[in-house]
């Protein structure tokens, strides 16, 4: 795991109180990651936002 893709799940915990907010940092995270980060990003925020109605919103 990349110090970026450990820093960007860092900066999505700490923005998912707002899911305007949560959607802006996931995008910039997608663009910023290797596809191989992006993979496990992906993985790792599905699992984050199960029990989080407001942002599996953000997600679609």
């Amino acid at each position: 795991m990349s110090k970026k893709l450990r820093y960007y799940q860092q900066i999505l915990q700490k923005v998912s109180f707002d899911v305007r907010l949560f959607r802006k940092e996931l995008r910039k995270a997608y663009k910023y990651l290797t596809p191989k980060d992006c993979d496990i990003l992906r993985e790792w925020v599905n699992e984050f936002v199960t029990h989080r109605t407001e942002l599996q919103i953000a997600l679609y």
